[in-house]
């Protein structure tokens, strides 16, 4: 029973979407390699992608009872979420007491914000990681209460209220910390790499597909890997079943060889994306989501494009047009692809996962 006890234990909150999920899983990681004794529980909802990844990587996975409060949607569905409020909350005390963990961590996601909320209260230690440069209404407003927050962008800074507020950096996969740039010279062809997600963006999809079948002549000397993610797929795949240099997956199992392989990177400017361009040091055209909640993926972009280490294209001025010219005048300009390589680097903190889970041990070793 005493060495029952004796075992620590830490609860992960959030998810929906890769970006919340991935730098979990690492952090989750770095905590074993650390203490392998350590039990880890993540906390997420039934709808989102952990629970696809969460059992595959063997941990125990609570789901809430929660939806999403700030996004742009119907006042039916918000309405909605606001009733399951209260259930969510008693989902989560009933989990905290049967749980009694020495920490959790919110990383954000649905369920991130009510499971943090009702830690604070009931006295369980928390902390928050945000992971984007100017923070979302929900974790600035959840810093009040916890005792540490763990940023990303050093601009995130002034936006929380926690006692303690640690620059960490972003975790990425360990697998992906090593990937390298492919030798101008001993390139045939410009690669790009497309994606939009876990979950895909049919913006990016559309004018992505409109500019490959508008002819092959200003692509010849490009190659395509496209990720549509599961609404578009079929659709994509049908359209491009006689185009040359052009491949299409729903979804991308092995995004180290994919970042290896490219040139060019076509994405959202998601917290978790922009990491792995800077982990990978990739020259990047972002197309930030204009509907994403507090517009942080137009600042994350923004924040790259300042420092002249990646491009941008507003989803507004985003047509087969314009895409077309953006590709051709990087495929041509190896300098600025060099420089943005080398300026985005500087946007990565190597071991961020092992940062944040020393930090974590040591605040449930202070009792």
């Amino acid at each position: 029973m005493d060495q029952v006890k004796a075992r620590k234990k830490i609860v992960i909150a959030g998810g929906g979407t890769g970006g919340h999920i991935y730098p979990a899983v690492a952090i989750a990681r770095a905590l074993l390699r650390k203490d392998p004794d350590i039990d880890i529980h993540f906390v997420g909802t039934a709808q989102g992608l952990e629970t696809k990844i969460i059992p595959r990587e063997g941990w125990p996975l609570h789901t809430l009872n929660v939806g999403k409060l700030n996004y742009a949607g119907s006042y039916f569905k918000k309405l909605t979420t606001l009733l399951k409020l209260p259930w969510s909350f008693v989902q989560a005390a009933a989990l905290l007491f049967d749980l009694k963990p020495q920490a959790v961590l919110g990383v954000g996601g649905y369920a991130s914000g009510p499971f943090v909320l009702i830690s604070t209260l009931l006295g369980f230690r928390a902390s928050l990681w945000e992971p984007n440069a100017v923070p979302g209404l929900t974790n600035r407003w959840l810093s009040r209460f916890v005792r540490r927050s763990f940023i990303v962008f050093a601009d995130a800074k002034k936006f929380l209220h926690s006692r303690q507020v640690e620059i960490v950096g972003l975790p990425v996969r360990d697998i992906l910390e090593n990937v390298g740039r492919r030798p101008q010279s001993s390139q045939e062809f410009f690669h790009v790499l497309v994606f939009g997600g876990s979950q895909g963006a049919r913006a990016i999809n559309q004018a992505v597909s409109e500019a490959i079948l508008t002819g092959f002549e200003w692509r010849k000397n490009i190659k395509f890997v496209h990720q549509t993610g599961p609404l578009d797929f079929a659709e994509i795949k049908e359209k491009y079943k006689d185009q040359q240099q052009v491949e299409v997956f729903e979804y991308l199992h092995d995004m180290e060889k994919q970042y290896a392989w490219a040139d060019l990177v076509i994405c959202r400017a998601g917290a978790s994306t922009v990491a792995e361009i800077a982990a990978c040091r990739k020259a990047a055209l972002f197309i930030p989501l204009p509907w994403a909640a507090d517009d942080h993926q137009l600042k994350n972009a923004q924040a790259l494009v300042d420092a002249a280490a990646a491009d941008m294209l507003l989803q507004k001025d985003l047509t087969k047009e314009t895409l077309i010219e953006r590709i051709q005048k990087l495929s041509k300009d190896p300098n600025q692809l060099k420089s943005f390589e080398n300026k985005v680097k500087m946007f990565y903190q190597p071991k961020a996962a092992d940062r944040i889970a020393d930090l974590l041990l040591n605040q449930m070793g202070d009792g």
